[in-house]
């Protein structure tokens, strides 16, 4: 799939660090928006919790990372979100109506991750086929779960973000404009 192609070298470039975790994590957010269901309040809560423990990153990283095929999910960065002066009621609204209602796809996330054996073929991964194939088949065994970044992703990233429906979010400097949004 071209999507996962671009998506994909488009994050490891930029990331090089990423582990199959991380490229699983990505493709999975993509498919299912974000993994958990959290109330407003409490969305506010641990993103304000998590900017009082923002260390800082050696990346450049955008506002905005759209990650899926139509364009209507987003990775929000929180440093760059912050930095632009934006309210994190904002984004925890956004954040948790996202939870709330977006209604994800299985179907497509099996066949983002189905695709990555090709790719890998192709030079589009730093993983051989193998390996990459295995790791699937694992989380597919495992009804395709939620899963946390790599300890390496983490430690050389340090990720700070929300995935949202950036519909939610238009009008703020930094965020795409939807077509029809």
């Amino acid at each position: 799939m071209k999507f996962v192609g671009q998506l994909l070298g488009a994050h490891l470039a930029r990331t090089p660090s990423m582990e199959l975790a991380d490229i699983y994590k990505l493709l999975h957010q993509a498919a299912l928006g974000p993994a958990h269901a959290v109330s407003a309040g409490d969305a506010l809560d641990r993103l304000r919790a998590e900017v009082s423990q923002l260390s800082p990153t050696m990346l450049k990283e955008p506002l905005c990372d759209v990650i899926s095929p139509d364009a209507q999910l987003a990775r929000i960065h929180l440093r760059p979100y912050i930095g632009a002066g934006h309210e994190l009621d904002g984004l925890a609204r956004a954040f948790s109506d996202t939870a709330a209602r977006y209604t994800g796809s299985i179907d497509r996330l099996a066949r983002f991750c189905g695709c990555l054996g090709d790719l890998a073929d192709a030079g589009g991964l730093p993983y051989p086929r193998e390996l990459v194939e295995t790791y699937m088949s694992e989380r597919r065994a495992e009804h395709w779960p939620a899963v946390r970044h790599s300890d390496s992703y983490r430690a050389s990233c340090v990720p700070a973000y929300r995935v949202v429906d950036i519909r939610l979010l238009q009008g703020l400097e930094g965020i795409p404009a939807m077509e029809g949004g």
